[in-house]
């Protein structure tokens, strides 16, 4: 099968093995499949991780159960073993013991096949395209800031990094009714977020210590300091960042002025999809461009120019 691997960069090969079934798992056959921030930092090195990535996907379901066969489907990354104490409590995105889809000992779905447990799969509805199931894995994590955090309609809200995340994640926050704004870098930021009706502006827009709640989808370190600049005392700030650097941030001020710093992860699909379904969520204005999966390499080199949003691959 074909298949992007990393080891030493990224590659692509025509000949990889084809998976193989394990009890409990569905073959599933790659329809589509995006490019996230995540994917960029692993070919970096982050995780360490070596072997096939990708975790943004649609499919079809080609092996296993028959309640399941010929079904289009979009997948939870965090494959758990169901036995832990997280898995007892309900917690299945925190197992202890839990492989991650292309991130973390686990195949992804850069290839043309991928062997995925049944208990991680969802039917996609008829009237939600794969251009926009594909965005079902971030839109999911975006609605876990909801579920980290209870807002409130008075609560003004800023987005910080607002890329192909945090443009998900601002527009799940204005469902809630709060005063939401993004920080914005680049004009098409701010083209965008004035199409949903979502403010925004720079960095000096933005008084110190003026916002109930940051979200910091930026991905990088300096992402915290400026959350800690912009929170009031007692407010919120949500990380949806995976660092690859270590922050360097005034930790004194968060003891002193009782911040409230929360990690966000992974969130519910079944709500992702419902929003998609309800058409409540722009996620065609996010694709910048798309690709044959035979093409992937320039794909990734489209994918790590600046300010690029989605970029996804055509199987």
């Amino acid at each position: 099968m074909r298949a992007l691997t990393i080891a030493d960069g990224l590659h692509y090969h025509t000949d990889m093995p084809d998976s193989s079934l394990s009890y409990g798992q569905a073959m599933l056959k790659m329809r589509v499949a995006g490019i996230c921030n995540t994917d960029l930092e692993l070919v970096k090195g982050y995780m360490g991780f070596t072997g096939i990535p990708g975790h943004e996907f649609v499919a079809d379901v080609i092996d296993g159960p028959n309640s399941l066969l010929g079904k289009r489907v979009v997948g939870e990354i965090n494959v758990a073993d169901g036995s832990c104490e997280f898995c007892q409590r309900g917690v299945p995105s925190q197992c202890s013991n839990r492989t991650t889809v292309g991130i973390d000992r686990h195949p992804g779905a850069f290839a043309d096949y991928l062997a995925l447990s049944t208990n991680n799969l969802y039917t996609v509805p008829d009237g939600v395209s794969d251009d926009a199931a594909v965005f079902v894995e971030p839109l999911a994590a975006a609605l876990q800031v909801t579920e980290a955090i209870h807002l409130s309609p008075r609560d003004r809200v800023v987005v910080i990094g607002v890329g192909k995340l945090g443009m998900l994640v601002a527009q799940v926050l204005k469902l809630t009714g709060a005063d939401v704004a993004g920080l914005i870098r680049r004009e098409k930021q701010a083209r965008l977020l004035d199409a949903w009706g979502i403010a925004h502006g720079e960095r000096t827009d933005f008084a110190t210590n003026s916002v109930d709640v940051v979200v910091d989808c930026t991905g990088n370190a300096d992402g915290f300091s400026v959350s800690l600049d912009l929170v009031k005392p007692r407010g919120t700030v949500v990380l949806k960042s995976t660092y690859t650097g270590i922050p360097q941030a005034d930790l004194t001020r968060v003891a002193i002025d009782e911040i409230r710093v929360i990690g966000s992860r992974c969130g519910p699909f079944d709500a992702a999809l419902r929003l998609l379904q309800a058409d409540l969520i722009d996620t065609q204005s996010l694709i910048d461009t798309r690709y044959a999966f035979d093409d992937a390499l320039t794909a990734f080199e489209q994918a790590a120019m600046p300010g690029a949003l989605k970029v996804l691959l055509d199987f």
